[in-house]
C-alpha cells in the first residue's frame, strides 16, 4: 500500500471513532479530500485554466480508483479550482509525448470514472475544453454556472472525438446537435447545453456552491449499496460504450501523426493561424 493510501487507511480508522473524516492530499495539482463519505476531486492548476497533464490524470486515476477498491465514499465531485473547470489537456506536453505515455494514464483516469461505481457529480464555472468535456459526459450530474461554456474543437486539431464522445453525444442531444459540435468545434454556451441535456442545472453563479454541496450531502445519505446498484443499472451499455471508445482512440491516436494535426498542434503552440493548404 502506498504511503497515502495508509494515511487515508489510519484516518478512515480516526473516523469510525469521531464520525467526521476529512483527507486533503495535494499531488500533480490534484487535490484530494474525503470528508463525509464525499470524495472531492479538485484540478488544481488555476493558472493554466486547470490544463490537464498525464500526472494530474495519474492522481485523479488514483483517487477514482480508491473509491472502488475501498468502499468508502458514497459520491465523487469533480471540480476545477479558480474561474474554470478545465481547458483540457496542456497541448504544450500532450504533442510532445507518445501514444503510450499519452493514454497510459488518460486512459486510465476515463476508465476510472465510466467504472466509478458511486454517483460522480461535475461542477463547472467558465471553460470546459476538450477532454473538460468529454468528461463531463460520463459524470450523472451536471451543475453549472451561466459562465459556463463547453467546447470539443477536436476537428480544428485535426483529430477525431475522444473517450467515446461520438456515442454519447448523439444519444443525448440528437445527432443533429451532436454533428453540429463536433464539425464544427465552436464554443457551447451553458444555456444551449443545458437545453440539449449536457447539464442538469444552470445556477447562480453566487449559489452554485451551496446547490451542489446540498446536492452531494443528498447524495451521501441515501442508501449505499441500492445507489450503486441504481447507477450499475443506469449504466449497462457500458461495454458498448468502451467498444466504440476503443475505436475512438485507435483514429484519434493515428490522427495525431498525420500532417494536419503537427500543423495545427503548431500554429496553436506558435499562437498564429494553421496554414489551411495543409488541411487538405
Amino acid at each position: 500500500m502506498i504511503p497515502s493510501l495508509q494515511l487515508a487507511a489510519a484516518q478512515f480508522m480516526f473516523a469510525a471513532l469521531c464520525q467526521q473524516h476529512y483527507l486533503t492530499h495535494l499531488m500533480s495539482n490534484i487535490q484530494i479530500q474525503l470528508e463525509q463519505q464525499i470524495l472531492t476531486i479538485t484540478m488544481a492548476r488555476a493558472d493554466k485554466y486547470n490544463a490537464l497533464t498525464p500526472q494530474m490524470y495519474g492522481a485523479m486515476a488514483n483517487a477514482l480508483e480508491s473509491v472502488k477498491e475501498e468502499n468508502k465514499a458514497k459520491a465523487v465531485l469533480i471540480q476545477g479550482e479558480g474561474k474554470h473547470f478545465s481547458a483540457g489537456n496542456d497541448l504544450s506536453t500532450f504533442a510532445s509525448i507518445d501514444k503510450e505515455d499519452t493514454s497510459s494514464e488518460t486512459v486510465r483516469f476515463m476508465n476510472a470514472l465510466m467504472d466509478c461505481p458511486v454517483p460522480v457529480v461535475a461542477k463547472v464555472r467558465g471553460q470546459a475544453v476538450g477532454i473538460g468535456t468529454t468528461l463531463l459526459l460520463h459524470c450523472d450530474l451536471v451543475f453549472a454556472d451561466d459562465s459556463a461554456t463547453l467546447c470539443m474543437p477536436f476537428i480544428n486539431l485535426a483529430l477525431v472525438p475522444e473517450f467515446a464522445a461520438s456515442w454519447v453525444l448523439p444519444k443525448l442531444s440528437g445527432h443533429v446537435k451532436a454533428a453540429e459540435w463536433l464539425m464544427l468545434g465552436e464554443p457551447i454556451p451553458a444555456q444551449e447545453a443545458y437545453q440539449y441535456k449536457l447539464v442538469n442545472r444552470i445556477v447562480e453563479a453566487e449559489k452554485l456552491d451551496s446547490h451542489v454541496d446540498a446536492i452531494m450531502t443528498k447524495l451521501a445519505l441515501k442508501p449505499g449499496l441500492a445507489m450503486r446498484h441504481t447507477k450499475a443499472l443506469l449504466k449497462h451499455e457500458q461495454e458498448s460504450v468502451k467498444a466504440h471508445m476503443a475505436e475512438e482512440l485507435d483514429i484519434f491516436f493515428s490522427q495525431l501523426t498525420t500532417e494536419p494535426a503537427k500543423e495545427a498542434f503548431a500554429a496553436f503552440l506558435e499562437k498564429r493561424a494553421p496554414d489551411p493548404k495543409k488541411f487538405n
